[in-house]
C-alpha cells in the first residue's frame, strides 16, 4: 500500500469540495427541510459516503461493462463539471431536480450532493490520485457535509443571501478551472 500523500488529499478534498458545493446547495436544503419539515442529516450523510464510496471502487466495473474508457468518462465529467460550474457562476439552471417525499435521500444525498457531476469528479480522481488518497477526501468531506445539514440554520443566518451568492460563485470559478485541468489532461492534444 502506497503512503497518504497530504498535498493529494489536499487536492482531492478541495475537488470534491467544490463539486459537492454543499455551501452553494444551502438555499436548496433550506427550501426542501421547509417543505419536508425535517431533514435527517446522518441518513443523508450515510447514503453520500455509501454512494461515493462505492462509486469510486464499482464505478470503472460499471464502465467496462458499457464499453467506455476511463479518459472517455474523465472528459465526459469534465463537461458535466463545466456545465455546473456555468450554472454557480451565471446563476442558470441547467440540471432539473425534482422533489419527491423522501428529500433526506432523494434528492438531498443523490442527485444534489452525490450526483453525476461527483460521481465523475471520482473517476476522474481515480485517473490521477491514489485510491486511499481519494477515500480520505471522501471521508472528510462527508463529516464536512454533516456538519452543515445538521447546522444549516446557523449557517444560514451567518453567510446571509449575499455571502451564500459570493460563496457560489467563488466556488463555480474553481470548478470551472478544475473542469478545464480534467478535459486538457484526458485529452491527447
Amino acid at each position: 500500500m502506497h503512503p497518504f500523500i497530504l498535498k493529494e488529499i489536499i487536492s482531492v478534498t478541495m475537488i470534491l469540495f467544490a463539486i459537492i458545493d454543499i455551501l452553494g446547495a444551502i438555499p436548496v436544503i433550506i427550501e426542501m427541510r421547509q417543505r419536508a419539515g425535517h431533514i435527517q442529516s446522518e441518513k443523508a450523510s450515510v447514503a453520500v459516503l455509501i454512494l461515493m464510496v462505492g462509486f469510486l471502487f464499482a464505478g470503472n466495473e460499471l464502465l467496462d461493462i458499457i464499453g467506455l474508457d476511463i479518459q472517455s468518462f474523465a472528459i465526459a465529467g469534465s463537461l458535466v463539471i463545466f456545465f455546473i460550474a456555468m450554472e454557480m457562476i451565471l446563476g442558470i439552471k441547467v440540471f432539473k431536480e425534482e422533489m419527491p417525499e423522501t428529500v433526506s435521500i432523494v434528492p438531498l444525498a443523490f442527485p444534489l450532493i452525490a450526483g453525476a457531476g461527483t460521481m465523475t469528479t471520482l473517476l476522474s480522481l481515480k485517473s490521477q490520485y491514489q485510491t486511499q488518497n481519494i477515500l480520505v477526501g471522501i471521508v472528510l468531506n462527508t463529516l464536512f457535509v454533516y456538519l452543515v445539514l445538521k447546522n444549516v440554520k446557523w449557517l444560514e443566518k451567518l453567510f446571509g443571501v449575499t455571502g451564500l451568492s459570493i460563496l457560489r460563485k467563488a466556488f463555480g470559478i474553481i470548478l470551472l478551472a478544475i473542469a478545464i485541468k480534467l478535459f486538457r489532461s484526458n485529452t491527447h492534444l
